[in-house]
């Protein structure tokens, strides 16, 4: 399971109204105004996606190709999408477009002299429809080299409502409110939280949410560029704060072992699925997608969410993440690989995902009415309409071997701090040495 997952509806009214097409049935659907220019020509697309999520870019894909006779090719690359891109193309058989998830991975890309420029057509639909923010989370040194066509609210914590009723609590505005509303969820039987400790990516999530909202956006930005130190005090009692949740083994499934154990979609599983452990899980928008594709819950009714709170008096967090498409200069085909991107960047070609599901989009051009229910309107809502409040996931903006690898740097720390988590100070100084390390390499 990648790090940006979905939800599932499709239907022939809706393909039809993202792509103009004039009829639905059996045979291909016309994506209107393509001149087939690129026929006979073939690009390869890679990126972190699989399962639901590669199928609904998949017909993203498709109405590119209707739209201008080039053939796609998806390669899934798993998580570790630097190492596997790298290879490829020292082996010369480098794709020529990467869906890519990490800000951090782009700058790298960028800095090897990897990434094409994108066209001045696809820049011109950023600035217009674009906040700024992500025009800046897309550039190097001034250049633009990313489209960010997939985003995900990371602010937002999933509960079960028969769970919250039969305990008796409303969704709380404030983390302290949170723990109570959790404690009382506890005492009522159910674990509060079920955390998915197994995964270190969520537990980098959980912390810069707090750190956003208790620190606030300055100290944000400077800690994710690596200009404030992970000793400094602010990164200290964030640390403690999570600390108070994960010290609990009342409102933790399974205490901290038990979370250790439990992956992304089996945290899910545990609010959700058909043996409830917990009545809360944070994660972003794209829980959703599994509790309605893998345990069949109606969401807005049998799951809904509430913002991630205000700690400590801040404001409440909007962290996002997201997936850039960049073109490869080592791929075989240049000028389809920059037609591609000036497709994704139209409202047209985010509808087709829209309407499937599991997707939100930072276009401000996308018609809110594409999403296929109210909860994901309301989530993509909040994304566009906190403009350039947004920031981006902090883990994601560093060097992969810090923010982005499974079993070292941010993940692993976090994990351990999950395991123990009596030591914030230890722990923000291990997490100093892995990032001063990073960021020299």
């Amino acid at each position: 399971m990648m790090r940006r997952r979905t939800t599932l509806i499709t239907g022939c009214t809706a393909l039809v109204l993202a792509l103009g097409a004039t009829a639905c049935g059996g045979g291909p659907v016309a994506a209107g105004g393509g001149d087939k220019a690129l026929d006979g020509q073939t690009i390869t697309v890679a990126g972190v996606w699989s399962g639901t999520e590669q199928k609904n870019f998949q017909k993203v894909l498709d109405a590119f190709t209707e739209k201008t006779g080039a053939k796609t090719q998806f390669v899934s690359t798993g998580d570790n999408v630097s190492t596997v891109v790298g290879s490829k193309i020292e082996g010369g058989n480098a794709p020529d477009v990467v869906m890519v998830p990490q800000v951090g991975v782009l700058k790298q890309f960028a800095q090897k002299g990897w990434l094409k420029p994108l066209s001045k057509k696809t820049e011109q639909s950023v600035d217009a429809d674009y906040a700024p923010v992500w025009k800046e989370y897309g550039s190097v040194d001034g250049t633009l080299y990313g489209l960010y066509f997939k985003a995900a609210h990371k602010s937002t914590v999933w509960y079960s409502p028969d769970a919250l009723a039969q305990a008796g609590v409303k969704p709380p505005k404030t983390y302290d409110e949170m723990l109570k509303a959790g404690q009382t969820v506890s005492d009522s039987g159910l674990a509060a939280f079920s955390v998915a400790g197994q995964d270190g990516w969520t537990l980098t999530d959980w912390f810069e949410n707090v750190y956003l909202s208790q620190a606030g956006p300055e100290k944000y930005d400077a800690l994710a560029a690596h200009k404030l130190k992970w000793t400094d005090a602010s990164v200290v009692d964030a640390l403690t704060t999570l600390g108070k949740l994960f010290k609990d083994k009342q409102l933790i499934a399974g205490g901290q072992k038990g979370a250790l154990n439990t992956d992304f979609p089996g945290s899910v599983e545990k609010v959700f699925g058909p043996e409830p452990e917990a009545g809360m899980v944070y994660e972003g928008d794209f829980v959703a997608g599994v509790a309605k594709d893998q345990f069949g819950k109606k969401v807005g009714e049998d799951a809904n969410f509430f913002p991630f709170p205000a700690v400590a008096g801040g404001e409440a967090p909007v962290v996002s993440g997201g997936d850039a498409a960049v073109v490869l200069k080592d791929g075989k085909n240049q000028k389809a690989a920059q037609a591609l991107l000036e497709f994704l960047a139209t409202p047209k070609a985010s509808a087709v995902w829209a309407e499937a599901g599991g997707f939100l989009s930072p276009n401000k051009k996308l018609d809110l009415a594409s999403y296929g229910d109210d909860v994901t309107r309301a989530t993509a809502k909040s994304l566009v309409d906190a403009g350039d409040s947004v920031r981006f996931d902090m883990s994601d903006q560093a060097p992969a071997s810090f923010g982005g690898t499974k079993g070292t740097g941010e993940w692993k720390l976090l994990q351990d701090f999950l395991r123990d988590p009596s030591d914030p100070k230890g722990t923000a100084a291990k997490l100093e040495a892995a990032a001063a390390k990073a960021y020299q390499d």
